[in-house]
């Protein structure tokens, strides 16, 4: 298990990557469409956003995390780091 100070949701986005998720945000006060819900392979998580790449459309997408309501995975979750590794949460590279 992440010790509390590392359990930010972005940290176990972070985890996943390259896993499917469906990823459910509500967008207050839009004229177009209030709820969306996103389908795609995590690239990417930030403190303030996650980047899901459509794996049919190729179309990515960066969502602020102020939107996301909740995600859903179908299958397990990765929540604890690998034994004596330090979570690099500075970089992002690409597949």
């Amino acid at each position: 298990m992440l010790p509390p100070e590392q359990s930010y949701i972005e940290n176990i986005l972070r985890l996943n990557k390259g896993k499917l998720v469906t990823l459910y945000a509500t967008f207050e006060n839009n004229r177009e469409w209030n709820a969306k819900v996103f389908k795609g392979i995590i690239e990417a998580a930030g403190r303030d956003h996650v980047i899901l790449s459509d794996p049919q459309t190729g179309e990515r997408n960066l969502i602020p995390m102020v939107y996301v309501d909740y995600i859903t995975f179908n299958e397990e979750i990765e929540y604890e780091y690998p034994f004596g590794a330090a979570p690099n949460l500075s970089t992002y590279s690409p597949r």
